[in-house]
């Protein structure tokens, strides 16, 4: 039966080594299931709900990605566009977080029709490169501050804005230690460093009498709660616009950055140096992200982490069905998930923001019309905190940028529209 489902022997693999592999991806990414409650919760919503949201999301999106796509890539929320669903959209922009789920789920519905009549491509293509260096680095950056802000590092200030902390108190101490665990364990490869990482910081508050054990396995919360709470209506009004297409976006290039990513290291590319059922991939990812905002949680996408449990020998779907399996087995974790302070998730989100940032180093930085954008882009998603604005000022600068200079053939359609629509944006419907 899994020959018949997976074509083991065709893709060179075996039963055992997809096990192993999907035990590498799960440990690699399992921190999502503490931080991402931990995020969300900020929001009002109930944070048990989140942890059986998050575990059911990750499982049916990795599950439809195993089965259906057969690819070893495991889903679950995406970090960035959590921290943007509750920082920005519920706790900047005053929308409730149940019509922040329903803009998610109308991205995800988006996501869904651009892959059904293969618009997808058009729109990747036509993205400039500095831009998407710079959204990925900018929403590190959004991360590392949020992380930051958390653990007490950076506090506010009335007259600088922001300021630094105070660094001898444990929180501040803990959270350093963490972030340097997770460093040092992921620079000599040790598999789940950033879970160890998170671990290690609860453990040391709870022996020093910061937090308190309570149970180790539990049934699994009510998710009634967040269930099918989101407001499609809400959603749908003309000032969340920019939003939808910011949960979209980030979505979308996330998702094919992972999956050729993950294929090329993996030797799944065809001869043409193109991914086979690249369409039921995408649409494994828009279904999850429909899927998640019903149950009540951010966009769900797919996970470079996925990477790990490749290089361990995962070619097939399997290997996801193993992760999907294990997610499925989390919600038994619950009293473990709520103990976690947010100084012990804190680090996960700076040590992912550096992952992020590297894109950086691929810009352009002799062509000051490539990389002013990049960095505009950025700058403005953690100083502004929000990704949208990010996104929004670094097509308006790009497309000013290029056209002041007579680079018009670096400009295309999909560029200037974009760009003109957030300058129509910010004129009328910010002004009101």
């Amino acid at each position: 039966m899994l020959e018949r489902l997976f074509q083991l022997q065709a893709h060179g693999t075996t039963v055992r080594k997809e096990v192993v592999a999907g035990i590498t991806t799960f440990l690699t990414m399992a921190y999502i299931i503490v931080v991402n409650p931990s995020i969300l919760s900020a929001t009002g919503m109930d944070f048990g709900a989140v942890f059986v949201a998050t575990c059911l999301a990750a499982t049916i999106g990795t599950l439809i990605m195993g089965l259906w796509a057969n690819y070893p890539i495991a889903l679950a929320p995406g970090m960035g566009l959590n921290a943007f669903f509750s920082f920005t959209v519920v706790g900047s922009m005053g929308y409730s977080w149940q019509v922040a789920l329903g803009a998610v789920f109308l991205s995800g519905l988006i996501f869904f029709l651009l892959s059904i009549f293969k618009v997808r491509e058009w729109i990747i293509n036509s993205i400039p490169m500095s831009l998407r260096f710079g959204i990925s680095a900018g929403i590190g950056f959004f991360l590392a501050l949020i992380a930051l802000k958390n653990a007490g590092i950076v506090v506010d200030h009335p007259a600088t804005l922001v300021g630094l902390g105070d660094l001898k108190v444990a929180e501040s101490l803990l959270f350093f230690g963490g972030f340097v665990l997770i460093c040092a364990l992921s620079f000599r490869q040790i598999t789940g460093a950033v879970m160890i990482g998170i671990i290690a910081v609860t453990a040391v508050a709870m022996t020093l009498g910061m937090v308190e054990y309570d149970g180790f396995i539990a049934a699994p919360p009510s998710l009634a709660p967040t269930f099918l709470e989101l407001d499609i209506a809400g959603a749908l009004n003309v000032g969340m616009i920019s939003i939808v297409f910011a949960f979209l976006f980030v979505d979308l290039f996330d998702t094919s950055g992972t999956l050729i990513g993950a294929a090329q290291r993996g030797g799944l590319l065809d001869k043409d140096g193109k991914l086979p059922r690249l369409g039921r991939a995408l649409m494994s990812d828009s279904v999850a992200t429909m899927s998640g905002a019903a149950l009540g949680t951010s966009t769900t996408t797919s996970y470079i982490e996925s990477t790990a449990g490749i290089s361990a020998g995962g070619r097939t779907g399997l290997t996801a069905v193993v992760v999907a399996a294990l997610f499925l087995a989390c919600l038994l974790l619950s009293p473990i998930a709520s103990i976690i302070p947010a100084y012990a998730t804190a680090p996960a989100l700076l040590y992912v923001a550096v992952l992020m940032a590297s894109g950086l180093k691929l810009v352009d930085w002799d062509d000051i019309t490539d990389a002013a954008p990049a960095v505009v882009t950025a700058l403005m998603m953690p100083l502004t905190f929000s990704i949208a604005n990010g996104i929004a000022l670094g097509f308006i600068t790009y497309a000013i940028v290029k056209a002041l200079s007579g680079r018009w053939s670096d400009l295309n359609a999909s560029v200037v529209v974009i760009a003109v629509i957030f300058i129509l944006k910010f004129i009328f419907l910010d002004a009101a």
